[in-house]
């Protein structure tokens, strides 16, 4: 699933893919916003990602992706 962050006072947003589910992310993200001074996550590769409550934007939650089978599965 795909991770949007974005970040105040960067131009950019912070994206990652992650093997959590929506819920586990929505969780994360609601634990770090009632008295956490860091939301962390975990992406597909097992890198770990701090961002400091503070300067958290928006969180954007992608749908599930789903592993594709056949030709067109790129």
């Amino acid at each position: 699933m795909e991770i949007t962050i974005g970040v105040r006072d960067l131009p950019r947003e912070i994206t990652l893919e992650s093997d959590q589910t929506p819920d586990e992310v929505a969780a994360a993200v609601a634990a770090a916003l009632d008295g956490k001074s860091s939301l962390e996550l975990v992406d597909a590769r097992g890198r770990r990602l701090i961002v400091p409550v503070a300067g958290i934007g928006f969180v954007e939650i992608g749908a599930e992706t789903r592993a594709r089978v056949g030709f067109g599965g790129r």
